[in-house]
């Protein structure tokens, strides 16, 4: 069987965000925004390195902080997706292929940003509107709300945008409120057809956040959620975070065909105390199991024979895709 990863440089574009997770460690009180100097040394250093992936993970609405926003206009911007927007063009330039997380957006971001993105993405991380109740961890934060991510999915479906969702487990949620949104998802797959990757993510405690003392999820709660998963989404890809999950291998079992994005020039910004692991290590211990690890691009194979892309991102697509539709 083969194994799929991708090889990225992460860019941390803005800690600004308008929502307050409880769990979350990314979001910043005082907060910053990349300016595009050294957004543009992350993007040569992960070219030099063999990466494909430029991978812009940014808080929701960032410009919803007045400091945001006025560095935004110094620039000459009135949002972060024009922004992005223009990064997204820098990373073509550069030979990388985008992949956003902007948040809960409009169809019309969205759109605009299909033109210059392989692929985009948003964690449902789950519906349950429980976890938006007073002492839960979406409490104050109003893009976590479920109707909203999941209309943003939907919207990507309409504009055939393949798209990258999953679960957080461990947050306080529920068997039947992991079965409840992975049945969510489901629904816009069989309908719209974009979802082209489920991530199974584990909750890791962060210092100073108010889930900081919350027990992780045991090893049976991501066995159960991958095996939900695999259940309820057949034949969309399905990953596990490698450098979350010590015990990944037993996964694969379970039908995990994923490790996600493995950087040789960054950190993991969202769990940074947890590394990524090494390529090698990777291949050597997958060989041992009877297992291949593929490089992939952001875009899966399916979508690429779809075509579902723009004409800005195609000449790299074709660049980089075998036949298969993996990286050459």
């Amino acid at each position: 069987m083969d194994v799929t990863y991708s090889r990225n440089v992460f860019i941390p574009l803005s800690d600004a965000c308008r929502n307050a997770c409880a769990y979350c460690g990314f979001r910043r009180d005082e907060p910053q925004i990349l300016p595009i100097r050294k957004v543009r040394i992350l993007l040569e250093e992960g070219a030099r390195h063999g990466c494909k992936e430029a991978l812009f993970t940014l808080g929701e609405r960032p410009e919803s902080h007045p400091e945001i926003a006025a560095q935004l206009k110094s620039w000459g911007y009135s949002s972060v997706i024009e922004y992005l927007y223009d990064l997204c063009l820098l990373a073509l330039d550069k030979g990388l292929l985008p992949h956003s997380n902007p948040g809960v957006i409009s169809r019309e971001e969205l759109k605009s940003l299909k033109e210059v993105n392989a692929s985009m993405g948003l964690m449902l991380e789950n519906s349950s509107p429980r976890l938006l109740e007073p002492g839960m961890p979406h409490y104050r934060s109003p893009g976590k709300e479920p109707k909203k991510r999941l209309r943003v999915m939907a919207d990507a479906g309409r504009l055939k945008i393949p798209f990258t969702t999953g679960l957080l487990i461990g947050i306080g949620e529920t068997q039947d409120e992991v079965q409840a949104s992975l049945e969510d998802i489901a629904r816009i797959q069989s309908k719209y057809g974009n979802i082209q990757e489920i991530i199974i993510q584990n909750f890791k405690p962060k210092e100073g956040t108010p889930m900081a003392h919350h027990p992780t999820p045991g090893f049976e709660a991501v066995l159960s959620a991958v095996r939900a998963a695999r259940e309820v989404l057949p034949d969309v890809a399905l990953q596990v975070p490698p450098n979350l999950n010590p015990e990944w291998p037993a996964l694969l079992r379970e039908g995990v065909t994923d490790l996600g994005g493995i950087s040789p020039v960054t950190q993991d910004y969202i769990n940074p105390e947890d590394a990524w692991p090494r390529v090698k290590e990777l291949k050597e211990k997958l060989r041992k199991m009877g297992h291949n690890l593929r490089e992939r691009l952001p875009i899966y194979p399916a979508y690429i024979s779809r075509g579902w892309f723009s004409d800005q991102v195609a000449p790299l697509i074709f660049k980089y895709a075998g036949k298969d539709g993996l990286v050459v």
